[in-house]
């Protein structure tokens, strides 16, 4: 799984990164909240760690920003201050948890595998991007017509689909779709992306996922044919 770290003060962010990539996650580092703004809104994440005391921007009005476009992605706040009014400020902008320092590393990660467990289980069943529908249960794509997926093809459309525009790489998607199963490797991605591929143009889509083989890929609207 893949996290983003806005921690202002280097030390302690090389720590977290050290402990949170020897526990199994990829990890961005930002270390102001403009930082963390852009790489939420460009890439996608299953969890969100932000320091409320940044500079540039503060960790909760980064999350505001972050919400506002949309962004639902699970939000954990550290914060060096006790207080009950700044718990409630960064709950109040969006947080889903919060950690007070200094705070246990076992509790930071049993915060996150509960968060993002949370964020898997309430995935939209039905998602629309530009003229396309994905009906997560029933496994159909449509537009002009429709289509059956199979199991791991709605998966990969569903992931595509709720990151429309952010970059994801090949290590992303095979951990989100494949990542419970150990006779895979991530060389199946290419493949379920060439025939997600197919059956975008056997609807008619308007969108596209644009990329090449091992590389990263990202779900965006196709160009409108210039008119001479």
């Amino acid at each position: 799984m893949r996290l983003l770290l806005a921690e202002d003060e280097k030390e302690m962010s090389a720590a977290l990164v050290a402990i949170l990539t020897h526990s199994g996650y990829e990890v961005d580092a930002v270390y102001d909240g403009q930082a963390a703004v852009d790489k939420a809104l460009s890439q996608s994440y299953d969890c969100m760690i932000f320091d409320i005391m940044m500079p540039k921007k503060d960790g909760v009005q980064a999350l505001k920003e972050i919400r506002e476009k949309g962004n639902m992605t699970p939000v954990i706040m550290l914060t060096a201050k006790a207080e009950i009014d700044d718990r409630i400020t960064g709950l109040d902008a969006g947080a889903d948890d919060y950690l007070t320092k200094p705070f246990a590393m076992g509790e930071l990660l049993a915060r996150l595998r509960s968060l993002t467990r949370r964020s898997t289980a309430f995935t939209p069943s039905k998602l629309t991007v530009g003229n396309v529908e994905l009906d997560v249960e029933e496994q159909e794509l449509a537009c002009r017509n429709s289509i059956r997926l199979a199991n791991k093809e709605t998966k990969l459309m569903r992931f595509f689909m709720a990151n429309v525009g952010k970059t994801l790489s090949t290590a992303q998607i095979f951990d989100n779709v494949w990542g419970d199963e150990d006779d895979v490797d991530d060389s199946i991605v290419f493949i379920y992306v060439s025939y997600l591929r197919e059956k975008l143009e056997a609807v008619q889509a308007d969108v596209e996922i644009i990329g090449e083989k091992g590389q990263d890929y990202f779900l965006t609207l196709k160009e409108a044919p210039v008119e001479v």
